[in-house]
């Protein structure tokens, strides 16, 4: 089993030769299609139980003893459900399904991958697994092709039209429960505003209420001791308290009417943000033996915020700089919050020991327009992960700076604005 992808011995650079040698493939629509992937919010380590069933289906319908649930993004391909196989992720370019995702074919078979030169030399073929076959079909989100669900085998093997279909099938139900979870996602969120709305309400409504209540108390316990100056100034001032009801109503009503409500992930606390970083990324650190830790603000603790795209931002920063810090290196992720001026503004470092970047292109980061470049041991780029970083910042209003020294490494900071306390 590969074990190596979950304990120390990890490595993503178990080929760099045929990284190196390799032209990955990239989908004409790849920036629609990793947008598309980011839009579903998730976190790949919570998705083997929901879909641990249909992966098991799907190995039992081919009859292969591994079937993977893929998905894709700008620099990785995650297996959220296996079946078979100890395998959580490996670099996008030294996967098949990257293959698959970059044709408009709706499937990939490769009958012996030693024999296909793009794969001969991959660590599934010629280390302890020594994988023949394979056959994937793109898990096709809105017409984009976000990842792959896959049947793979030790032997040569060929599938039956009826067994290809069916995992079709599979793979459509994959996609129908991803749409699911993001649409209960939204729900969930939804209901934690309204219920925040109407404890406002509750709220402001109890002030004016409480106050034409005492009013009309005294008018009533006075009874003709009241004198009409004084009746006439309780009126007006149970007047005033109706019409601030009235006017709280108007507002509600013109909010709800007029507003776009932009759905949002569920809080996070620091604690759990950075032990998530820290299971999803230290595997790729320690691929090129790149010393990775994630520190949090003593302050920011305990403090929940929203983790809308947050993962995506984070993870692609911290992919990125891994990329371009060299074998013996260290990539510190620094998490903290400005609470300053009532308001929660998540405060997000990366910094990396890499080659550092020119002022040229950190203007063309900023400017989206950077193109891609080879990692420190020949990984090749996609061309839109700093690109995707810069879109999914400034669609939540948020603020990407960037320093550095050619030869001194990077720091790239996110400030993203939150509600007030």
């Amino acid at each position: 089993m590969l074990q190596t992808f979950l304990g120390l011995n990890f490595n993503f650079g178990l080929n760099i030769k045929s990284i190196m040698n390799s032209n990955p493939p990239i989908p004409d629509n790849e920036f629609e299609r990793v947008l598309n992937l980011t839009d579903y919010d998730l976190d790949y380590s919570n998705f083997q139980e929901k879909f641990k069933d249909l992966a098991k289906l799907a190995a039992r319908v081919a009859g292969t003893p591994i079937s993977l649930v893929n998905l894709i993004d700008s620099y990785t391909q995650w297996t959220v459900t296996r079946y078979g196989i100890d395998l959580e992720q490996m670099p996008r370019e030294e996967s098949v399904c990257q293959y698959l995702i970059a044709t408009e074919d709706s499937a990939l078979e490769v009958e012996d991958l030693s024999k296909d030169e793009r794969f001969l030399e991959k660590f599934y073929v010629t280390g302890e697994e020594k994988l023949r076959y394979y056959y994937g079909i793109p898990l096709k989100s809105d017409g984009y092709n976000i990842g792959a669900l896959c049947v793979m085998d030790r032997e040569k093997r060929t599938l039956s039209p009826e067994k290809e279909e069916l995992l079709k099938i599979i793979a459509d139900e994959i996609v129908n429960r991803l749409k699911a979870y993001k649409a209960i996602e939204g729900l969930r969120n939804r209901v934690k505003e309204v219920q925040a709305t109407q404890n406002k309400v509750v709220h402001d409504i109890r002030g004016p209420l409480g106050g034409i209540i005492g009013l009309t108390e005294i008018i009533s316990e006075q009874g003709k001791e009241n004198k009409i100056d004084e009746v006439l100034e309780f009126i007006n001032l149970i007047h005033k308290s109706g019409k601030s009801i009235l006017e709280l109503a108007d507002e509600i009503l013109s909010a709800e009417k007029n507003k776009f409500v932009a759905i949002k992930g569920n809080e996070m606390d620091m604690q759990s943000f950075k032990e998530k970083l820290e299971k999803l990324y230290i595997p790729q650190a320690k691929s090129k033996n790149v010393h990775f830790e994630v520190n949090i603000n003593p302050r920011a603790m305990g403090i929940p915020f929203p983790k809308n795209k947050l993962l995506q931002i984070t993870g692609n920063l911290i992919s990125n700089a891994i990329k371009f810090t060299p074998n013996g290196g260290r990539v510190i992720v620094g998490l903290d919050m400005d609470i300053s001026n009532s308001k929660h503004n998540l405060c997000i470092k990366v910094q990396d020991s890499g080659e550092g970047l020119s002022p040229d292109k950190i203007d063309a980061i900023l400017n989206g327009s950077a193109s891609s470049e080879k990692g420190t041991e020949g990984e090749k780029g996609y061309g839109f992960g700093l690109q995707l970083i810069k879109h999914l910042i400034s669609g939540l209003n948020g603020k990407l700076n960037i320093s550095s020294l050619p030869g001194e490494g990077s720091v790239f900071e996110v400030m993203i604005s939150g509600s007030a306390s």
